[in-house]
């Protein structure tokens, strides 16, 4: 199975590594945008499994970048996860009417909530609790039907 692809668009280079770092460590492979133009670009070129996006980038601002893939084939339904230094309050309107995964404030947000985080998007539960299989044949003559 191929790895998740993850684009992550983040204008602060030492952040973006750190993200980058982190989530390739745990299995994932990660491409990263600096700004608004080359997020569309690699967004559309890569079709990743997630994005991962900053409101506050040159060029294009995050909110404009999520109304663009929204709007085209290509882009509509790609998970997209905000994070931004924006309180959600603060930030552009109707975001989460775009479809977005969630919003996170940067400053509230650790390494390990990060990759919680993209594991809780893009990996799919596993099955903690045991289930009892009727392991009975229902085609079985010798078993009668339960009495009404």
């Amino acid at each position: 199975m191929a790895q998740p692809k993850i684009v992550i668009v983040e204008d602060n280079v030492s952040l973006a590594d750190i993200y980058k770092t982190r989530l390739e460590l745990i299995g994932y492979q990660c491409i990263v945008a600096y700004d608004g133009v080359q997020a569309l670009s690699t967004i559309q070129q890569e079709r990743p499994n997630l994005v991962l996006l900053d409101l506050m980038v040159p060029k294009i601002a995050g909110d404009q970048i999520l109304a663009t893939m929204r709007a085209n084939d290509w882009g509509k339904d790609i998970k997209v996860y905000i994070i931004s230094n924006l309180n959600e309050v603060d930030a552009p309107a109707g975001l989460r009417a775009m479809g977005i995964e969630g919003y996170a404030v940067k400053a509230n947000l650790t390494n390990d909530d990060l990759d919680k985080l993209v594991d809780s998007i893009l990996k799919p539960p596993t099955q903690t609790e045991a289930v009892e299989l009727d392991a009975r044949d229902p085609y079985d003559p010798n078993i009668t039907a339960p009495q009404q």
